[in-house]
């Protein structure tokens, strides 16, 4: 009777990964967090650089909207029935990932971000009065694209239980953009160095007519604590929709 034949044994063996990469890991996501402030202040720079500012001016900008994110001025109280949440996302919104509930509250406030929302229309502002200084085909395309950007900020903003008002990031900025071109091309007058100052505008005026103002309604059919235009500071639509669509243009 032939024996069964006894095969070599094989211990399973843990998978051949160095601890180290676990640790590389890690430490190459705190580095690039690290880096993505410097990024996002130099890109922020260089869009306001193409708005006919100085290079002090600029920076003195970035220092305004980075500060002033931090900062809710209130201009309205709705009072309510019913105890409104309201969502706090960390300073300047770098907890945005993982919101949570901070306190209720039986009144809906409606404020206005510092750096959300006051000084990229302040800054706008300026450059209105610069576009319409111009006149003719240049004032035309301003209004146009604005108007357009309203028009879709409107229509691509929604309210959110406990935040407010929000609308997809990259809707504006794409907007303004292919207005801009699209408007140069029916007033070939339009310079090229206005290119920049209408995408900014239009991406300004867009979430702050179209997506806020033009929603505030809705904030008393929605449980909000607080609405704050531009609340998000640096990341909101507001600035990233400005300084995306400057970059672009």
């Amino acid at each position: 009777m032939q024996e069964p034949e006894i095969l070599p044994s094989f211990e399973p063996r843990p998978p051949t990964m160095l601890p180290a990469l676990g640790c590389f890991a890690a430490v190459l996501a705190v580095f690039m967090m690290c880096l993505l402030p410097v990024f996002l202040v130099d890109v922020m720079q260089t869009a306001l650089l193409r708005l006919h500012l100085s290079g002090p001016a600029a920076s003195l900008a970035v220092l305004a909207i980075l500060l002033g994110s931090m900062i809710n001025i209130p201009v309205y109280r709705v009072p309510r029935q019913e105890m409104q949440p309201e969502i706090v996302m960390g300073l300047v919104y770098w907890g945005m990932m993982a919101p949570q509930f901070r306190r209720v509250r039986q009144e809906t406030v409606v404020a206005v971000n510092v750096g959300g929302c006051v000084v990229p229309a302040l800054i706008a502002a300026w450059q209105v009065r610069h576009l319409l200084t111009i006149g003719g085909p240049t004032a035309m395309a301003l209004l146009a694209v604005c108007a357009l950007s309203i028009v879709v900020c409107w229509r691509a903003a929604r309210p959110v239980a406990g935040i407010g008002i929000l609308m997809p990031a990259f809707i504006a900025p794409l907007v303004c953009v292919g207005g801009t071109w699209l408007a140069c091309r029916l007033w070939p007058g339009v310079g090229p160095e206005n290119l920049a100052p209408i995408a900014f505008t239009a991406g300004v005026a867009g979430p702050i007519i179209g997506a806020d103002l033009l929603h505030l309604r809705d904030l008393l059919r929605t449980p909000v604590g607080i609405m704050s235009i531009g609340g998000a500071g640096t990341f909101d639509g507001i600035v990233l929709s400005g300084v995306m669509a400057a970059l672009l243009a």
